[in-house]
């Protein structure tokens, strides 16, 4: 299964999430610039992921092909209170995914995906508790510690699922020129991963607890400090090399 959780818990992590986020976004103010998203301040910040909410609501409720998310961004952007207009359409976004029918019919666009109800609000819910780290970083100005984050560690393996499985399979991005394994394995009673990487597009396993892993590089630690680290907001563990070939790769997109 691609996922453990409900939708249900993926709303209530959704949720949690823009409320952590739209504090610190307070706390920063509009001018602060975001540690973790160099070329952005807040109000860029925020504007991106209200446009982001008010497109996700879009695909669900079956008006995805006439919304432009260009000037959906332009319009936070030129809002007054641009905080306030990304918890609006957040909370527009959280009715929606709740009173979704579960087989409502809607674009997904990952590998690995649930149906579609289920994958936007999983979707969402790791689009708003990592903008939200964002908008701890301006407050801090700094990444955050996993331990600050406020982040719950079956969220944070549930992320690290749809990153690995979803996210980085898509592709030839990520090829490269002699075979290499790499293993992510949280602490604890959790799964684990390996991803293989070749000339093609990656092919990522899923683990159950307690699996020998044979790989060449071992990414460990913490859920949530892995979850922060594979999302590039925070420090890898792991060998050098590994540590910079990751950063360069891992620019995640949605197309």
């Amino acid at each position: 299964m691609p996922t453990e959780l409900t939708v249900d818990e993926h709303i209530a992590g959704f949720d949690a999430a823009v409320a952590r986020g739209a504090d610190a976004a307070w706390a920063a103010g509009l001018d602060a610039p975001v540690p973790t998203c160099p070329d952005w301040n807040v109000r860029q910040l925020v504007a991106h992921v209200g446009m982001v909410h008010r497109w996700s609501a879009a695909q669900l409720t079956g008006t995805g092909d006439v919304v432009n998310g260009a000037e959906l961004e332009a319009a936070g952007l030129a809002d007054p209170d641009p905080i306030a207009w990304w918890v609006t359409g957040a909370d527009e976004l959280s009715v929606t995914m709740r009173d979704a029918p579960d087989d409502v019919q809607a674009m997904v666009f990952l590998n690995d995906a649930p149906p579609p109800r289920q994958f936007w609000a999983r979707r969402q819910c790791h689009e708003a508790t990592i903008h939200a780290v964002d908008a701890l970083a301006a407050q801090l100005g700094r990444p955050p510690q996993a331990d600050e984050a406020g982040i719950a560690d079956h969220i944070a393996i549930d992320g690290i699922d749809e990153l690995l499985c979803g996210f980085l399979t898509r592709g030839r991005k990520l090829a490269v020129a002699t075979e290499r394994r790499l293993a992510v394995c949280p602490d604890g009673a959790s799964p684990s991963w390996t991803i293989t990487l070749t000339e093609g597009s990656p092919v990522t396993v899923r683990h159950a607890p307690g699996t020998d892993i044979d790989a060449d590089e071992m990414l460990t630690g913490p859920a949530v400090g892995l979850y922060l680290a594979l999302w590039n907001r925070g420090d890898l563990h792991a060998d050098a090399s590994t540590v910079s070939w990751w950063r360069d790769v891992a620019r995640i997109r949605w197309s």
